[in-house]
């Protein structure tokens, strides 16, 4: 392999990874916290949020990296919003049709990726300005990353609030001859900031101790 070649790997990795940890939405640049605070009571919506903001994050870049060089600055913003919303508009849809349900549950928040920091942060700081393979690599990274902390903040609230994940009983409940008392207060706001506050403390504990 070239060193060109080895360079550009060496890119790609970078920019995958910081997405899941070095600069996850979430923990690092505290992005995205309307969804991360109020759909992560449970894991299966939370999941079904991270898949929308993958979705539409992954259009998104591509379409804003293939128009970069014919974007004006005064239009700039419109335009990502414009292009955003598109996408938004296209997941919202599908939801209501294929699963009316979910889309009951998550309510306004899947249209509220519109305006979500990660969607026109990426957008801003990476699709404008790099090529097609960075914007899409960049796209997926924090896509994943961003749902791999929703997943990760509603499995610990739901396990807390109701003993299982996905309706799958992991702790025996005290009303069934087991010992755990589910917490009620995880499957409130309350939780979802308790939760949230005490992960990001770990995040700079992790992190103080690498460095």
């Amino acid at each position: 392999m070239t060193k060109k070649g080895e360079t550009k790997a060496g890119l790609y990795k970078e920019t995958l990874l910081a997405g899941l940890w070095r600069e996850n939405p979430v923990f690092r640049l505290l992005l995205g916290m309307c969804p991360t605070l109020a759909v992560t009571a449970a894991v299966k919506p939370a999941f079904t949020m991270g898949c929308c903001v993958i979705f539409v994050l992954f259009c998104s870049n591509i379409v804003v990296s293939l128009m970069r060089n014919l974007l004006k600055p005064h239009l700039r913003i419109l335009m990502f919003t414009l292009t955003i919303a598109t996408f938004v508009t296209i997941a919202d849809l599908y939801l209501k049709a294929f699963v009316p349900d979910m889309s009951e549950t998550l309510g306004p928040y899947v249209p509220l990726i519109i305006v979500n920091c990660i969607i026109i942060c990426r957008a801003e700081a990476c699709a404008s300005k790099n090529g097609l393979a960075v914007s899409i690599i960049d796209a997926v990274g924090m896509g994943i990353g961003f749902t791999l902390t929703l997943c990760l903040l509603a499995g610990v609230r739901e396990l807390l609030a109701t003993g299982a994940v996905c309706e799958i009983a992991i702790l025996p409940l005290l009303k069934e001859d087991g010992w755990f008392v589910p917490w009620a207060a995880m499957s409130m706001p309350v939780g979802a900031f308790i939760t949230l506050g005490l992960m990001l403390g770990l995040v700079n504990l992790l992190s103080k101790s690498k460095s």
